[in-house]
């Protein structure tokens, strides 16, 4: 038996969702396996591209985790 569950999804950014990943409907395991590329979630328009600017690269993220 499966359950269906919905949880909020939070963001860095402001935006509108302009498609969402239906292969996760099937394989939902693919955002672990392959977050960076077939596990991807959603699509979004940004609604201020400056808010890209003040988010942290994959590096720079690693090591702030790291440090706390």
């Amino acid at each position: 038996e499966s359950v269906k569950s919905a949880f909020d999804l939070y963001s860095p950014v402001a935006g509108e969702v302009v498609e969402t990943n239906a292969a996760l409907e099937e394989a939902p395991e693919l955002v672990n396996e392959d977050p960076f590329g077939a596990g991807w979630m959603v699509r979004i328009r940004v609604a201020d591209p400056a808010d890209i600017d003040a988010m942290l690269d994959a590096e720079a993220y690693k090591k702030a985790v790291r440090e706390d």
